[in-house]
């Protein structure tokens, strides 16, 4: 895949520290995501992917760095003050940061439409008829136009994360975050949420996706970070990468993911 046009970053860390204790998850992260870029994180479990996409997110606090969005210091009022964002100015932000969990977090007693339709009333502020209009049509985008009045009970797991990746873009974010979304899935099922990504990547959605689907990260990632102690390792076009990684814990770690995998 072709890398986007030079631009600003949609998103720019520097320095990023994260310490749970006395452990240190995230040891000064340096990254930039350019718009339209679709940048893959790789590692092992305890790398620390999940919580710089939590960090991103201002889910959880960090000790040291910055994390700015489009122009906007993410978390707190400055870098490294330690004064973090109220929790109005924080929703605010959010809503141009999308993300996909690994276990679907949708609201059990809702259909499809209204998990959908329900932040783009609340946080987007868009009238009912229009928020189901928006949760429509990108409800029939990622293929589930005939379960749109369908509880999560109701749905594949497949359905389920289809309807979140749905919920994430509807809000129409600068960001989309993706954890793992693929990893509580049947692997008949990977397919189906693999190829809504891809129909995104393709439309130039900025993509920031924690993944062990390696053929997904050679295919559709502009470039590919791996992880290791909570520090970059390697980082790069995602081809070259991942056919000639430079360090040994790459290379073990994709021994790995190919064993799991056959």
């Amino acid at each position: 895949m072709s890398p986007p046009v030079e631009a600003p970053p949609v998103l720019a860390i520097r320095g990023l520290v994260k310490r749970f204790g006395e452990t240190t998850v995230l040891d000064g992260i340096d990254l930039d995501v350019a718009r339209g870029e679709v940048l893959v994180v790789i590692g092992a479990s305890g790398s620390g992917k999940t919580t710089l996409l939590r960090c991103v997110n201002a889910l959880v606090p960090y000790e040291t760095g910055s994390i700015v969005l489009d122009g906007t210091e993410v978390a707190y009022t400055a870098p490294n003050s330690g004064v973090r964002r109220s929790d109005h100015a924080l929703s605010a932000i959010r809503a141009d940061i999308g993300m996909v969990f690994q276990l679907f977090n949708l609201f059990p007693h809702l259909t499809a439409r209204e998990n959908v339709a329900l932040g783009l009333r609340v946080t987007r502020g868009l009238g009912k008829q229009e928020a189901r209009a928006r949760a429509e049509h990108w409800l029939t985008r990622v293929g589930l136009a005939d379960r749109m009045d369908h509880l999560p009970s109701q749905l594949s797991g497949g359905q389920q994360q289809r309807v979140g990746i749905a919920r994430a873009v509807a809000m129409e974010p600068k960001l989309l975050l993706l954890d793992e979304i693929t990893s509580a899935l049947d692997p008949e099922l990977v397919g189906e949420v693999l190829d809504v990504v891809r129909g995104l990547a393709r439309e130039g959605m900025t993509m920031l996706m924690v993944t062990h689907e390696m053929s997904f990260a050679r295919d559709a990632g502009h470039r590919v970070v791996f992880m290791d102690a909570g520090r970059i390792a390697e980082s790069g076009n995602p081809r070259e990468v991942l056919a000639n990684p430079q360090s040994d814990r790459l290379r073990r770690f994709l021994r790995r993911i190919e064993l799991r995998t056959e």
